[in-house]
């Protein structure tokens, strides 16, 4: 499989608590699978067309005062996979951590995608919005949504954690359902050659929290704290990466959906897109 990394829309500039990082926009950290079975898959899908063409309809007045989001439509997946060379045609399969607005903007430009995501969580997105976190501009299109459960009973295991196994995929990309952000809330797992990669999606927010110290960022923290649905759920599923991290750093690497530092690390490593053609 080749694995590409994708920021799928840049929100506003924060700053990092120490010396040596530069103020950076936080990102929409999506990525862009190609396998030799299912075809494109797309984890997360950051903010769609629809998104940045009109934001107040589909993403929400409010929302967009407190994100500041670039809306720039190269930033999109859709764009960005074009200019990989594929249709959106191709993109066969979407796995969500979860459905909140900056996670499910882009999946109105791939209706032929079946959607997999926890069952809990579609009956949350479902039953509250439309809401300040669920969209329902996202999903009008009626998605072929591949539901799970969120305690599986199936018995597999990885590293410590339930995993439940998306229909269709390979058995290189798990779902790792890690709790306390939303009612459905998962990780993504993807085997890169001999490791792990783990999109934590919302499950934290700042790479330091993750570290001893525990750092929280002290804006970021206020948009997690606000959002959680469960504070003992979330700080025991941080809890719990921490100790994957420290038993398996060197089969696993992990990152948050909006750490633009984590991001950073890829673009580095020459393994992303950054949004920009060019």
């Amino acid at each position: 499989m080749e694995i590409h990394h994708l920021n799928c829309g840049s929100v506003l500039t924060i700053e990092a608590t120490y010396d040596g990082p530069k103020p950076a926009a936080a990102v929409n950290h999506c990525l862009l699978i190609e396998t030799d079975t299912a075809g494109l898959v797309l984890v997360e899908t950051g903010l769609g067309l629809g998104d940045v063409r009109d934001p107040h309809g589909t993403l929400g007045a409010d929302w967009v005062a407190m994100a500041q989001p670039a809306l720039d439509e190269e930033e999109t997946a859709v764009r960005q996979i074009a200019r990989l060379g594929h249709k959106p045609s191709d993109v066969r399969h979407i796995v969500v951590t979860h459905l909140d607005v900056d996670h499910s903007g882009g999946l109105p430009d791939f209706p032929g995608a079946d959607v997999h995501v926890l069952a809990s969580e579609l009956d949350a997105a479902r039953s509250q919005a439309p809401s300040f976190r669920y969209r329902p501009a996202h999903w009008k299109h009626e998605p072929r949504w591949i539901t799970y459960p969120t305690a599986p009973d199936s018995g597999e295991e990885w590293f410590g954690f339930s995993a439940l196994q998306p229909k269709g995929l390979p058995h290189d990309i798990k779902l790792i359902p890690l709790g306390g952000h939303t009612e459905g809330h998962t990780g993504i797992a993807v085997r890169d050659g001999e490791r792990w990669l783990l999109h934590c999606g919302d499950a934290y927010y700042y790479h330091r929290e993750l570290e001893v110290s525990r750092e929280v960022h002290p804006l970021l923290d206020i948009v997690q704290t606000s959002s959680q649905v469960s504070r003992d759920l979330r700080l025991g599923t941080q809890a719990r990466l921490r100790e994957l991290i420290h038993d398996h750093g060197d089969r696993i690497e992990v990152f948050s959906s909006h750490d633009p530092w984590e991001f950073a690390r890829y673009v580095a490593a020459g393994v992303t897109r950054t949004g920009r053609p060019g």
